[in-house]
């Protein structure tokens, strides 16, 4: 993959709302985001991980809720970091529904984090709709 500045060249290359023909190279540079944080100590660009899963949750497509969680838990600042609606693109019950379908501990994990996010009211003020001009504001998109 390209050498990546950051913030910036994600916002140039892929926009927010970002366009689904760059899917697979959002997603490419968020595993290589992911594996950075783990291997390195922490040397992967969180503010640049937080965008790129802004940009999936802009896609919409729900299989991209799995990753999307692997970046937000692969450690204590991402887990902050990462908002637990960015999970949703695709929306809350699908979202749950698709965890569900998985079997595995950490789909079932992301399921118990979502649902205790809910019942915490993280979700109350969140439609999908006004989820993305927050972002776009955020990254400071027009």
């Amino acid at each position: 993959m390209a050498c990546w500045k950051g913030v910036d060249d994600a916002l140039d290359r892929f926009g927010l709302p970002a366009d689904p023909k760059h899917r697979g190279q959002i997603r490419q540079l968020l595993v290589e985001q992911i594996q950075k944080q783990i291997d390195d100590d922490d040397d992967g660009d969180q503010s640049l991980m937080r965008l790129l899963c802004a940009q999936l949750f802009s896609i919409g497509n729900v299989e991209d809720a799995l990753i999307i969680w692997q970046a937000k838990s692969c450690n204590f600042d991402t887990m902050l970091g990462i908002d637990v609606q960015l999970l949703c693109g695709a929306g809350l019950s699908e979202t749950k529904i698709f965890f569900s379908s998985i079997d595995s501990d950490e789909a079932r994990e992301a399921t118990r984090y979502i649902e205790d996010c809910e019942k915490s009211g993280d979700f109350d003020r969140f439609p999908i709709e006004r989820g993305l001009p927050e972002y776009r504001r955020f990254y400071g998109v027009g």
